[in-house]
């Protein structure tokens, strides 16, 4: 987990923001599935989420000059 972290730190605003997005989208799509009763998308919520959180807290700190 600590890899991807540093690798997700590495990664320039831009693409930060692109993913950002990209994950919205996608959530967008796997809530309408798991209301259709697909409950595979469970655990796909549950990651996309815990990585949009750590994208938006990576995005944060850059803005607040706590983090290059």
């Amino acid at each position: 987990m600590k890899h991807k972290l540093d690798k997700m730190r590495e990664t320039s605003t831009e693409e930060l923001i692109k993913r950002l997005a990209e994950i919205k989208e996608s959530q967008f799509r796997l809530n309408f599935k798991k209301a259709l009763g697909d409950t595979d998308t469970v655990a796909q919520i549950r990651k996309q989420k815990k990585e949009l959180a750590q994208i938006k807290t990576i995005l944060r700190g850059r803005a607040l000059g706590v983090e290059n």
